[in-house]
């Protein structure tokens, strides 16, 4: 295996120093969408007006919003990593307004995301991998069983988790940081701790958060339609969008105890249009080896590695890597096997060869 720091250590050198620059542009992306969501709220905030024959119309509008709550995460996700600019306040400002219609604390995230999870990809104490088959049955894992996509799967509850996964994500995180901040929690695949000084702030952020969506909720008047049309329509459109992203970036890859981005990640091939929409997100493992580099140059990082380690990086098409997470179970029996709930089944993971090799 190599280990993260190795494969940026070679390829750094070989990248234009501009690709490690801030890019305040993409600030553009993060307030357009903004304003597209406000726009589009205040749209529905006369739907009542509207005769019912054409209510449908405001269907595009609903959709062009639940892409505006993708864009949301995947440029503040790239805010927070420092690719955009550095000064830290503002960062902060700006994560929280990003993050806020994700119900995400930016201070949570960062703890989660670039400190947890970065540094321990899929690892036994990286809080966002597959639970372990030898984890008790608690409701985090029962939840995420019934939902996510496998071989056992109902396509009903699939559905379902398809728009609620990214809200449980959260919401088990939050309450294992704000009521317990102990790593003996196991309720969530890997427990984490914040520091005191961390978790007043992501309480505090949690509170504007909640009182974001009042706001928006007291704006549409707590009207059926209205809220249905443009609030709970637009995130479960955004929220099963992300996840369909989120689901590939680890779940298939065999778990790693050194943190080696080419065998415990995996990039997807999407069409253009979607990596120019979605800032390159597909480009997963080549944002592991450099988490603060403009998402611009993942195309490049993805040409270097593929030129100095032939064969090694994980790269499947988006609806392979969908169908394969729909072929095998979801729970770790072992670093590269998975099984289901009722440990009946075992299979290798897909993309355990590499692992395997190395």
């Amino acid at each position: 295996m190599v280990s993260q720091p190795e494969y940026a250590k070679k390829l750094r050198p070989l990248l234009p120093p501009e690709a490690f620059e801030p890019a305040p542009s993409k600030l553009v992306l993060l307030l357009l969408n903004l304003v597209i969501l406000m726009g589009g709220w205040a749209i529905a905030s006369t739907l009542d007006q509207w005769p019912a024959y054409l209510l449908w119309l405001y269907l595009p509008i609903s959709l062009v919003m639940g892409n505006s709550v993708i864009v949301l995460l995947f440029s503040s996700h790239n805010l927070m990593h420092g690719s955009v600019i550095r000064n830290r306040r503002i960062m902060g400002i700006l994560g929280l307004l990003g993050l806020a219609i994700l119900w995400m604390p930016p201070t949570q995230w960062k703890a989660v995301h670039n400190r947890e999870h970065h540094n321990k990809t899929n690892s036994l104490t990286d809080p966002d991998r597959n639970y372990l088959n030898e984890q008790p049955k608690t409701w985090g894992k029962w939840i995420q069983n019934l939902f996510v996509p496998s071989a056992e799967v109902n396509p009903l509850w699939l559905t379902v988790g398809m728009t609620s996964a990214w809200g449980v994500h959260t919401f088990r995180n939050l309450t294992s940081v704000l009521f317990f901040n102990d790593e003996s929690v196991d309720y969530v695949p890997a427990a984490f701790t914040v520091s005191d000084k961390e978790r007043r702030t992501i309480a505090g952020e949690v509170l504007i958060i909640l009182a974001l969506h009042l706001c928006i909720l007291s704006f549409l008047q707590f009207n059926p339609l209205k809220l249905a049309l443009s609030y709970f329509l637009p995130i479960g459109i955004g929220y099963a969008g992300l996840m369909f992203y989120i689901y590939t970036n680890h779940m298939l890859s065999p778990m790693t105890s050194i943190n080696d981005p080419l065998l415990n990640s995996l990039s997807i091939r999407v069409p253009k249009f979607f990596d120019w929409l979605h800032l390159n997100f597909s480009y997963h493992t080549e944002h592991h080896i450099f988490p603060g580099i403009n998402s611009d140059y993942y195309p490049l990082v993805r040409e270097l590695l593929e030129l100095h380690y032939p064969g090694r990086m994980n790269l499947l098409d988006a609806g392979e890597a969908w169908q394969l997470l729909l072929q095998t179970p979801r729970h770790y029996k072992d670093e590269n096997t998975f099984t289901d709930w009722s440990e009946e089944k075992s299979v290798t993971s897909p993309l355990s060869q590499n692992l395997i090799q190395n």
